[in-house]
């Protein structure tokens, strides 16, 4: 299952003093479960902008206590700016990154909006997605009239905040929030082989949605059409969700197209760097590379790395790093400044930096496993051998998918090997979890028993630790088990010329089902809950059983293509 990642980027008013940015930015820092993206101050504007990710629950326990924060150490009474702002949280946006949906962020940003109103007693508006009535999903809407006019604004029965007072002089220190859920915004621009702004521009009006002014003859100095209110007639451009303009870059002594896509999941990036490339070719001009500004979830990477792999028809089954190596050089990441996927993608940032077993050298896993420590142990080397066999597995339809003569069948290949790689990450992350299952049980057994309390619960403990350490090696054998039905597939269906190895695929996944089991097995015997354990028992035998069937099936196959071949 998907990790849940949701992003918050609360912007407040504050952007000169950097104590008081420092102390608000702190209660980010000082967080679980939660990483700090980004802050950025502007003193013109009076304002910063903090960005940081991590689990819902975690964001949004983190989030009020920035707002919490902001409005003790915020005295709007005395704010000023360039940037329109109403409170000193102005405004936090929850962004759904992966794992979760538009409707999950929703619901958190309404449980964040109503915490903020009745606790911290904030007026707070709901926006965006979260908005109740469709005039308020524009936050330009909800600001007008800034600080300054909330006072008469909020005595408005039609811009009641959905949340908190409407008596102003509660509020005046704080002002009033803006919170809803929102799509991912990407700042992204596009490098163009020339200097000159007008034909930048040509091409910007050309994709963006809201495209240009319609001018009589399509010429440039043309009267301008208006319908018959008298309002100017647009002519729309061809991508949807997607703002765009022109500009020259004196630094790298190009122009660029300008673009915030704000809707990614509607127009992926890579939709937009096509569609770009081939606009500005009718205009006799070419795209040289492309820049992404701040930050872009993992998807969208592996999206388009797989959209650019089809239209060469060559297999998508390969590993994320690849995937993404190919969507970087594809759209020249890397023209202007170095691209870094540990920088610039959102999961890669706020993944935990902690010492996994799979990303040992060969040798050093080998010691490792060698050393008088009890893990990893059995358990996890069944793990690593079923995804061993999980390799090979996604080799084969990977050269099978590329076999000349067989260019019709790339597609089908493309799919199984795709398929092979997620038994791949599966049985990846079994390796490790076999290995902190077994952990947690020695934690387990070293908590203190002091009182008849500690005793229940450490009893308790160990035996939801002894229940995991039984369900990992299990997850280890069902899984193990349907590689097995990709390797028969490929036995009959894959490249003739690397039958050996499915083969060899299927004993890893076999040993890999009869490893865990051993250790299924062993780990039962400490679980006290008898039905529960009969039921855990017997569902493995049944696995082990097929997988012992299904290999002898398979190997007899594999030994038949040999002899034919």
């Amino acid at each position: 299952m998907m990790k849940k990642i949701l992003e918050c980027v609360p912007n407040i008013s504050e952007g000169r003093n950097s104590e008081v940015i420092q102390k608000i930015v702190n209660e980010i820092k000082k967080s679980d479960g939660v990483t700090l993206l980004d802050v950025d101050p502007g003193k013109a504007t009076n304002r910063t902008v903090i960005t940081f990710a991590g689990d819902p629950e975690s964001v949004i326990t983190a989030a009020f206590k920035l707002i919490k924060k902001a409005s003790e150490l915020i005295n709007m009474q005395k704010h000023s700016g360039e940037h329109p702002r109403m409170g000193a949280t102005d405004v936090c946006p929850l962004i759904p990154i992966s794992g979760i949906s538009m409707e999950e962020a929703i619901l958190y940003s309404k449980k964040l909006a109503k915490k903020v109103g009745q606790d911290l007693q904030i007026p707070t508006y709901l926006y965006e997605h979260s908005a109740k009535k469709k005039y308020r999903q524009n936050l330009a809407n909800i600001r007008e009239g800034e600080y300054e006019g909330l006072a008469t604004k909020i005595a408005d029965k039609k811009w009641e905040p959905d949340f908190g007072p409407s008596e102003f002089e509660k509020i005046k220190k704080s002002g009033a929030t803006a919170i809803g859920a929102r799509d991912f915004l990407i700042a992204y621009n596009i490098n163009l082989n020339t200097t000159s702004t007008r034909r930048a521009n040509a091409i910007a009006f050309d994709v963006r949605e809201k495209g240009r002014i319609l001018r009589a003859n399509n010429s440039l100095t043309g009267k301008i059409i208006k319908d018959k209110n008298g309002e100017t007639i647009w002519t729309p451009g061809s991508l949807k969700h997607v703002k765009a303009i022109g500009w020259f870059i004196e630094e790298y002594g190009i122009t660029q197209i300008s673009m915030n896509l704000t809707n990614i999941s509607k127009t992926p990036i890579h939709v937009v760097f096509d569609e770009v490339c081939k606009k500005a070719l009718n205009r006799g001009i070419r795209v040289t590379g492309s820049e992404l500004v701040g930050l872009i979830p993992l998807k969208s990477m592996i999206d388009a790395g797989k959209y650019f792999l089809k239209k060469q028809k060559r297999s998508t089954g390969i590993s994320e790093k690849e995937i993404i190596s190919i969507a970087q050089k594809t759209m020249g990441l890397d023209e202007i400044q170095k691209f870094n996927p540990d920088e610039k993608i959102i999961e890669y940032r706020i993944r935990k930096n902690r010492k996994k077993l799979c990303n040992l050298t060969l040798t050093d896993f080998l010691q490792e496993t060698a050393s008088e420590s009890p893990a990893p142990g059995g358990g996890s080397i069944a793990a690593y051998i079923g995804s061993l066999g999980a390799a090979l597995t996604t080799m084969v339809a990977n050269l099978s998918s590329h076999k000349r003569g067989w260019d019709e069948k790339w597609e089908e290949f493309s799919e199984l090997a795709e398929q092979g790689q997620l038994y791949i990450i599966e049985l990846e992350k079994l390796v490790d979890k076999d290995t902190d299952a077994f952990n947690e049980i020695i934690r387990c057994f070293r908590l203190n028993e002091n009182t008849s309390e500690d005793k229940r619960n450490k009893t308790d403990s160990i035996q939801k630790a002894t229940l995991n350490a039984i369900q990992i090696p299990l997850k280890v054998m069902s899984t193990s088990l349907e590689l097995m039905n990709l390797i028969q597939t490929l036995v009959q269906k894959g490249n003739p010329n690397s039958v050996s190895d499915v083969g060899v695929a299927a004993l890893c996944a076999r040993s890999a089902v009869l490893g865990a089991y051993l250790n299924v097995a062993i780990n039962a015997k400490d679980y006290t809950d008898l039905s529960h354990r009969n039921k855990l028992l017997k569902e493995a035998s049944e696995i082990q059983k097929k997988a012992i069937k299904l290999e002898a099936e398979i190997i007899e196959k594999t030994l038949k293509k040999i002899q034919e071949s």
